[in-house]
């Protein structure tokens, strides 16, 4: 999966450790050894195909040149950390309620050692990903100081109306943590709909000069009762596209795909962005 997305031109691949937590694991019956080691195998996983890649590159990659001449572009492996409602899968990652029980110390303490494996397994940076609430946004912004995390993050919120995160909190309230942590090199949105991220640009850009990072799900929504994706909202790859430009004239210097896109989505943001002024990145859906 990551070879289909570096092949369609993405710059930033993320590792397929957004739900993958060590009490996750734990509940299916493993020990916190092999819990650990199954994190830090995505990072490897990711670096393995960056390293395959870089290796052979092929007449269908981004970097194969009319000429013949390859232009190697860099690649990072962003080492992805989901919400702790992507951890109890029961739809709380689209809602942010948590319920009181769910403090700010519960949540440092459910993030902080899959924080510090991914912090130390080789990846470049670390994402933060589909933030549901502020609270959570607190907690790692907390924990990446408590810890002396030195590899750089980005933090990304959803959204399903375009003014608040998915909790009900504000968005600027939310960005504005990202900005006063001196670790979070960008700020942004991810599995949103892309109707909804002009405007969210916008109120981000208000409160940080920080990168903003873009990456909209299809349009779809999830149904959290029976587990799947509604198609009846989707957005076409070439519709999807259509919008990079109006993003980028909004402040936004990063885009991709998240939910329900696929490596024919990077490669068309690829094409639209072709100057290379901007990277592109793919939220590897597995």
């Amino acid at each position: 999966v990551h070879l289909d997305y570096l092949d369609a031109g993405a710059n930033v691949i993320l590792t397929a450790s957004y739900q993958a937590t060590i009490q996750g694991f734990e509940a299916k019956g493993l020990s916190r050894e092999e819990a650990e080691n199954l994190i830090k195998r995505s990072v490897e996983i990711a670096c393995e195909a960056r390293q395959i890649y870089h290796d052979r590159c092929t007449k269908d990659s981004w970097d194969f040149l009319d000429n013949g001449n390859i232009a190697r572009r860099p690649v990072l492996v962003a080492a992805s950390v989901g919400s702790y409602g992507a951890y109890l899968a029961d739809g709380s990652e689209y809602s942010g309620n948590y319920g009181d029980s769910v403090t700010l110390e519960t949540l440092k303490d459910f993030h902080r050692r899959r924080v510090q494996i991914l912090a130390e397994s080789g990846a470049d940076l670390i994402a933060f990903e589909t933030i549901p609430n502020k609270l959570e946004a607190q907690a790692y912004a907390e924990l990446l100081k408590e810890e002396g995390i030195d590899i750089p993050a980005w933090f990304s919120f959803s959204s399903k109306d375009g003014i608040n995160v998915v909790s009900g909190d504000s968005i600027q309230e939310c960005a504005s943590i990202a900005d006063s942590c001196k670790q979070v090199v960008a700020v942004g949105i991810n599995c949103t709909p892309p109707r909804f991220i002009h405007g969210l640009i916008l109120s981000i850009k208000k409160v940080t000069d920080k990168p903003v990072i873009i990456y909209p799900n299809s349009g779809e929504t999830y149904d959290a009762v029976n587990k799947k994706w509604v198609k009846s909202t989707g957005v076409a790859d070439e519709d999807f596209v259509s919008y990079v430009g109006e993003w980028r004239e909004a402040g936004a210097s990063l885009f991709g795909g998240c939910c329900r896109t696929t490596p024919n989505t990077i490669r068309a943001i690829a094409k639209n962005l072709f100057d290379k002024s901007s990277l592109t990145l793919s939220k590897d859906d597995v």
